[in-house]
């Protein structure tokens, strides 16, 4: 149960500072061509990695409060997992 909470708020520290040094990551990784064009002319790329970053906070906080399994379930799960 400890680890799980660890690796929880080690995501949640990770989107964390996606969100916040956008940046940062652009300057150093260069823009998407596909972003760019679908999300925004000239914003595109830091509209993805802060939505990267949400994500990861969104699925660490699952993760770490032992949800992540039924929220799959629930949206996913039955497109993947055939019941009889």
């Amino acid at each position: 149960m400890i680890t799980r909470i660890i690796v929880g708020l080690l995501l949640c520290f990770l989107g964390f500072m996606v969100v916040w040094k956008t940046e940062w990551i652009v300057s150093n990784l260069g823009k998407n061509d596909w972003a760019e064009s679908k999300l925004g002319s000239s914003g595109g790329t830091r509209i993805m990695y802060k939505f990267f970053g949400l994500f990861v906070i969104f699925f660490g906080m699952l993760f770490m409060t032992g949800l992540s399994s039924q929220f799959l379930m629930a949206t996913v799960g039955k497109l993947l997992f055939i019941q009889k």
